[in-house]
């Protein structure tokens, strides 16, 4: 059953469309509905109802009874992030968000939303490693400005300039770019830009505003005034009760289930490019086949996406700060995928193929199928991996984080192979991509593995 969050008749007037309150298509891991169901369900609507009201503090109240209710809820965690964002709590939200994904909401509106909580909490560089590895999915328009608001303005300015080049040249991306230009210390730029949509007669009291957020220490300020929340600086946190429990099953089966919802992508024709791909002297490898969704913003112009609906209310009020600004998630956002019947209902392991896996006795060596900018990236890699080559399914899902040449990484690999399984798999792999991958001892990480006591690898069975 679908809950489709209702709008804010106030936010449409809003100048960014940023709708957060994801679709609450239910994901519940354990396969089955449980005592607690009820109780989530009119929790999620009445948390739902309050924020179309813009109740937040009501919306916060009610969604964290329905995580608590159903914590391995994805779209309920999303649900509580859209909340916490509204309401200026951004370290909050941004964990939520993060939760949500590791339940298996793979989702651009999700990704950027997170984006978005990261650089508002400060935390610029985890935010464009989220962003790096989502490039693929996400609009133009948006990405660029999400990369200037994490700090990365002249990135953001590329992305937004292609995107007009290849003919987005709507007034929200000129907007966008303008104010990219702005962050970036190129006022002249920014200027000529803005006027294209404004005239000569408001531009300069838009520059005068925007020059009041372009202080570097002032991202919370920044982001917040973009979505016209009160930013609340003695956010607590997501309470302690609320937090994910470490349940790795359930964290591999939903990567795994998310992937097997999205259609399948042709062998022949991979449509998207590797993001994570260091020189050879790194060993950092491309992910196997150019895995769907990661791409670099250098590797290909930004792609052109479809035309905003209702952005000509931008310019129908009187300019307030950011005026003009917009990131509009409606043209992207897509629902929570449902999990195929039999994702995680009545699941057993297959019996384990021979050349592929590894004997039970020697479990000792890995096989590192890619690497990518984000833990979110890696994790969701792992379902198109398995997607790809089903066998995987009946290993270990291994993460571990990884320093080359100052740059972090994101490692995904497979557990639970001998040294001659492991070699065989990555003989398969070679095989059908050619990409290449690594298969090493369980005490001989690749360079730049991060070693115990500092190590934050998860295996995941």
């Amino acid at each position: 059953m679908k809950r489709i969050a209702k709008t804010n008749i106030a936010r449409e007037t809003r100048l960014i469309g940023f709708a957060l309150t994801t679709a609450l298509a239910g994901i519940t891991l354990t396969g089955c509905a449980t005592s607690s169901a009820p109780l989530a369900s009119t929790s999620a609507d009445k948390a739902e109802s309050a924020l179309a009201q813009g109740k937040y503090e009501t919306a916060i109240a009610h969604a964290e009874a329905a995580v608590q209710a159903e914590p391995r809820n994805a779209s309920y965690r999303a649900m509580l992030g859209a909340a916490y964002l509204d309401a200026g709590r951004f370290t909050s939200a941004a964990t939520s968000f993060d939760d949500a994904m590791k339940l298996g909401d793979n989702s651009p509106r999700t990704a950027l939303s997170l984006a978005l909580a990261l650089s508002a909490d400060g935390k610029g560089s985890d935010a464009q490693a989220v962003l790096d590895d989502w490039h693929g999915d996400i609009a133009a328009a948006d990405l660029g400005l999400a990369y200037s608001l994490a700090g990365n303005p002249g990135k953001g300015v590329q992305i937004l300039s292609n995107a007009i080049r290849n003919g987005e040249n709507t007034a929200k991306t000129r907007q966008n770019l303008a104010y990219s230009y702005a962050l970036n210390g190129q006022w002249r730029e920014a200027r000529v830009m803005a006027e294209q949509d404004l005239g000569s007669d408001k531009v300069g009291d838009r520059m005068a505003e925007w020059a009041q957020s372009v202080d570097p220490a002032a991202y919370r300020e920044r982001v917040a005034g973009l979505l016209k929340v009160a930013p609340n600086v003695a956010d607590p946190g997501q309470p302690v009760q609320l937090a994910l429990a470490n349940s790795p099953a359930a964290e591999q089966l939903a990567a795994e289930a998310s992937a097997a919802a999205q259609p399948a992508v042709p062998e022949a024709t991979p449509t998207y490019a590797a993001y994570a791909q260091a020189d050879a002297a790194s060993n950092e490898l491309p992910p196997v086949g150019d895995a769907p969704g990661i791409a670099s913003a250098d590797s290909q112009p930004a792609q052109a996406a479809p035309k905003p609906t209702a952005f000509e209310a931008a310019f129908s009020a009187p300019a307030p700060t950011f005026a003009g600004v917009a990131m509009d998630s409606q043209r992207f956002a897509q629902e929570p995928p449902a999990p195929p019947k039999s994702a995680f209902a009545g699941k057993t392991k297959a019996p384990r193929k021979a050349g592929f896996t590894g004997d039970e006795s020697g479990t000792t060596h890995l096989v590192q199928l890619g690497s990518f900018a984000s833990e979110q990236g890696a994790r969701r890699a792992w379902g198109i991996y398995v997607s790809r080559y089903p066998e995987l399914a009946n290993h270990d899902m291994v993460l571990s984080e990884a320093v080359v040449k100052g740059k972090r990484y994101w490692r995904v690999s497979a557990g639970g192979y001998n040294a001659a399984s492991s070699r065989a798999m990555c003989g398969r792999v070679d095989s059908m991509h050619g990409d290449g991958c690594f298969a090493y001892a369980e005490g001989s990480p690749m360079k730049g593995a991060i070693m115990p006591g500092s190590d934050t690898r998860m295996a995941l069975k």
